[in-house]
């Protein structure tokens, strides 16, 4: 799913139960990963729950360089979160992905407000990880 689309659909969201709910959904959308890719090299510090990202390179529509992204969490709301760090950073080029500022669209989520300090530190170290990374591979 694309970002916009998920903006899209928090703004047809007015209660914050419904967009939890949405999160939880958007967590379960996620592709599965494989087994080898639950492994301490994936795993995301900073987070309270355990949170996995697997990064691999791709081509984009014109074969440029890309990196693709998938994760896991063992908490729903956290996948849900994971899912959309994804939307937001997987299938772009690394320049784009450093040039990325999330808070922009973490804000009109209404993120900020209403998740909990542990789960924002957490997104912070997973958004932080994939730059890094990009960092690397750029």
């Amino acid at each position: 799913m694309d970002i916009e689309e998920i903006i899209g659909n928090f703004e047809l969201l007015d209660e914050w139960d419904d967009r939890y709910r949405y999160l939880i959904e958007l967590g379960r959308t996620l592709e599965p990963l494989p087994q080898e890719a639950y492994s301490d090299a994936n795993k995301v510090r900073g987070c309270a729950s355990q949170v996995w990202l697997e990064t691999r390179p791709g081509a984009g529509p014109a074969g440029e360089p890309v990196i693709l992204y998938r994760g896991d969490s063992d908490a729903h709301i956290v996948k849900g979160l994971v899912a959309l760090a994804l939307a937001l950073f997987s299938g772009r080029a690394p320049q784009t992905i450093i040039e990325t500022d999330p808070q922009p669209v973490f804000a009109k989520l209404g993120l900020a407000q209403h998740l909990t300090p542990q789960r924002a530190n957490g997104l912070r170290a997973m958004v932080d990880r994939i730059k890094n990374e990009a960092r690397t591979l750029a």
